[in-house]
């Protein structure tokens, strides 16, 4: 079947739909990856974004059950030059089609999506959204005036708080739209995890007795989360916490500093970051729109300690005053490379080195 997207500034690119028919008007961003496209559809901070796959074939190794980071996918749409309708992989048990299907996305492919990005990264990331061969330009233009685009972190944090018990380390994960492997990562270093809600009240979380507190990723505008900020203000210096992605820019909000939309933003497992302390450059995964201001923290206690090496932009704080560390990409991976799996042990020395003083 014929299908279209639009873009809000008149733009079109016509090809083939799959997936789901339902269509929503959405952010549209690419990601350069070139595996991993079910993680990146199962990650919560794709909230109602259109992903435009900059890999050329996907969907060539199906859907497995066990590469999802969430049990829902909150994404808007995907772009792909070519997707693949039969699949090979020994642990697949659907097509991306299906999955779609399931999921309630819709699909475009046979585009021409180099074409696509280029128009993202001169222009910057703009509403779209996908139609029919014969729905009418003008009209669904004329929608784009009015719409807001939304990035609830309601919509993809834990309703209730759940936990995943062991023996080590209390640790209160704070969800904003959590990826799994970050609650794996804490799993594996033994870590006693509570996973709160994205509301949940400074008194309900000391409650709990952490001795650390993760501040997850997410979507959207972090400076939208006045609540989420406030709770981090309070908690500051109590206990000590690492931030990852829109973890990271609330930490820095409630310190004082602000943010700022990107152009197109970060989002892919290519991302080279340099560590200032060790000049050592890592390769991450990275997803974020937003992003600190540095020259907003001329007047707090925060210190830059990983900076990106294609555009200079902030990827790593640190506030020793507080107790506390922050980074904008992801060191779980998932997907992407594990090169930075460290800084979960780093989180660990922190609280031990806490506990003593």
């Amino acid at each position: 079947m014929k299908r279209k997207l639009v873009l809000e500034n008149g733009l079109v690119f016509n090809g083939e739909g799959f997936g789901s028919d339902q269509f929503t008007i959405g952010e549209v961003v690419f990601t350069t990856g070139m595996t991993g496209y079910q993680e990146t559809l199962s990650d919560p901070s794709f909230h109602k974004q259109i992903i435009v796959f900059t890999y050329p074939l996907i969907g060539n190794y199906g859907i497995n059950p066990s590469d999802f980071e969430s049990l829902n996918s909150f994404v808007g749409g995907i772009i792909v030059h070519e997707y693949a309708k039969t699949e090979s992989h020994w642990k697949s048990q659907m097509n991306l089609d299906t999955f779609l299907k399931k999921q309630n996305i819709p699909g475009l492919s046979g585009i021409d999506t180099r074409a696509l990005v280029k128009t993202i990264r001169t222009k910057g990331s703009m509403k779209g959204k996908f139609c029919d061969e014969n729905e009418d330009i003008d009209e669904v233009i004329k929608k784009f005036k009015n719409h807001q685009l939304a990035h609830h972190v309601p919509e993809v944090s834990t309703p209730r708080a759940y936990s995943a018990p062991a023996e080590g380390n209390r640790i209160v994960l704070v969800d904003y739209g959590m990826k799994k492997s970050i609650l794996k990562e804490l799993c594996l270093r033994n870590c006693d995890v509570v996973v709160v809600p994205y509301n949940t009240d400074t008194n309900s979380i000391l409650e709990l007795n952490p001795d650390g507190i993760m501040l997850s990723n997410g979507p959207g505008n972090p400076e939208e989360l006045t609540e989420s900020i406030n709770t981090i203000k309070e908690l500051s210096g109590k206990v000590p916490i690492f931030g990852i992605c829109l973890g990271h820019q609330l930490y820095a909000l409630a310190q004082g500093a602000k943010t700022y939309k990107m152009l197109f933003g970060h989002r892919g497992a290519n991302h080279p970051v340099k560590e200032l302390s060790t000049n050592r450059v890592h390769i991450t995964s990275q997803n974020h729109g937003y992003v600190v201001d540095e020259d907003s923290l001329k007047n707090t206690s925060l210190e830059v300690t990983h900076r990106a090496l294609n555009d200079g932009t902030i990827e790593g704080l640190q506030d020793r005053k507080n107790w506390a560390f922050t980074v904008q990409y992801h060191p779980e991976s998932s997907p992407g490379p594990n090169d930075n799996e460290y800084l979960f042990n780093r989180f660990m020395d922190m609280i031990d080195e806490f506990k003593l003083k």
